[in-house]
């Protein structure tokens, strides 16, 4: 179980920042990157949760945002060590049911015939904006994975940040009517 005694340790104060297993590390490391845009997709999903959502998708939303805890402790936890049993890692279960509600969504969406703005409902705003962090931090994790060749990365986390990035698409265009009041994109509509 976690516990968390203090809000402010003042550890940080120097620039580095903790590892889940103690290490420290400057807080411009690459994974700290990827950890902090984890966190901020996490933050725009839950205020994506208080919107008019369709009634799955609100429900979904609880599990995503655990799921990215999840992925956040997997990935500031270096595999082995006293910590592994302690850390839930994200398995090939959490990234079939990504698969799954983007199955369902795709299902109830018609063909896109042009590239759609990030516009619309509120809530498909929202999830615009967090599908574009989430690519973020799948980018992010690319380029810590190639800096640190060496380290044992658990491949289910690319691939979780890859399907949630595409299901926060799906999810925006439900989120517009089932797509039918998607904002499409003109191509040189505004040429003079």
């Amino acid at each position: 179980m976690i516990r968390i005694d203090a809000i402010a340790t003042r550890t940080g104060d120097t620039g580095t920042t903790g590892l889940a297993d103690g290490t420290r590390v400057p807080k411009d490391h690459p994974l700290i990157e990827v950890l902090g845009a984890v966190d901020e997709a996490n933050s725009l999903l839950g205020v994506v949760r208080g919107e008019a959502l369709p009634p799955a998708i609100a429900a979904a939303l609880a599990t995503v945002q655990n799921d990215c805890f999840d992925l956040g402790g997997d990935l500031a936890t270096p595999p082995g060590g006293p910590w592994e049993a302690k850390i839930p890692r994200i398995t090939a279960a959490q990234v079939a049911r990504l698969d799954g509600w983007l199955a369902e969504s795709a299902a109830r969406l018609p063909p896109l015939t042009s590239f759609v703005l990030p516009a619309g409902s509120p809530g498909a705003r929202w999830f615009h904006l967090a599908r574009t962090v989430v690519r973020r931090a799948e980018r992010s994790l690319v380029a810590a994975q190639h800096g640190d060749p060496d380290r044992a990365w658990n491949p289910e986390c690319l691939r979780y940040l890859n399907r949630l990035s595409d299901l926060c698409f799906a999810w925006a265009r439900c989120c517009n009517d089932d797509g039918r009041a998607d904002v499409a994109w003109v191509p040189g509509a505004n040429r003079g």
